[in-house]
């Protein structure tokens, strides 16, 4: 059966060396203008993510979700870290600072303007935790857990799911909102508000497993 298998592998490493993929012809009106025209939004991948295929990014949403729950969970038992380790010196924080500034400021973009441009929720979820794990790993980890209490970002992040889920089950029932001018701040319906709360979802949660892997593990 070995010989079987190393002939297919080189029979196929042969077809995608020497025989071309056939060019698809789609027309005059191709798959992205007509996603585009349909939703009312520039940015052809958040149209698909939040609204061609809404149905798998509602269970995407729940198993990011459940990740951080397992997280807890498996760290649940252990004993808090007697030292946490974080950078000091001067070069380090005014870098770390630095990006979590730039990285914040992406996040906020993406997260308002995901629908017209390249980017979208989860790459501004990504962004705005991307921007919390450099603070956190050049501040004291009591301050970093003091803010996450005193913002209630736990509580929100419970709340951006659930209005994920509701909308989305509201707009997979066939209910849709107005899609504005095609290009404007305020158009495609509800893509933009669906892209603003899984950004939400996505950086509170990084936020919740950084904290934990710091409290339990004493670094990130």
């Amino acid at each position: 059966m070995k010989w079987v298998y190393l002939a297919a592998g080189v029979i196929l490493a042969l077809k995608m060396l020497f025989l071309p993929n056939p060019a698809a012809d789609f027309g005059p009106n191709s798959i992205v203008d007509t996603i585009v025209r349909e939703s009312g939004v520039v940015n052809s991948v958040s149209a698909i993510i939040l609204r061609n295929r809404l149905y798998d990014t509602i269970f995407e949403v729940i198993v990011f979700t459940i990740a951080i729950l397992g997280a807890s969970y498996l760290l649940a038992n252990d004993k808090p870290a007697l030292e946490i380790h974080r950078f000091q010196d001067q070069p380090s924080l005014v870098l770390a600072r630095l990006g979590a500034t730039i990285s914040a400021l992406v996040a906020v973009e993406l997260a308002i303007r995901g629908h017209l441009s390249p980017g979208g929720g989860f790459a501004a979820g990504v962004a705005g935790g991307t921007a919390i794990g450099l603070i956190a790993i050049t501040s004291s980890p009591e301050w970093m857990q003091a803010i996450y209490k005193r913002w209630h970002a736990a509580t929100w992040e419970k709340i951006s799911v659930l209005l994920f889920i509701v909308l989305s089950v509201i707009t997979l029932s066939g209910f849709e909102l107005p899609h504005g001018e095609l290009g404007a701040l305020v158009s495609g319906g509800i893509v933009p508000i669906l892209n603003f709360l899984v950004a939400v979802k996505v950086a509170l949660g990084s936020w919740a497993v950084i904290l934990i892997f710091i409290r339990y593990r004493g670094l990130l």
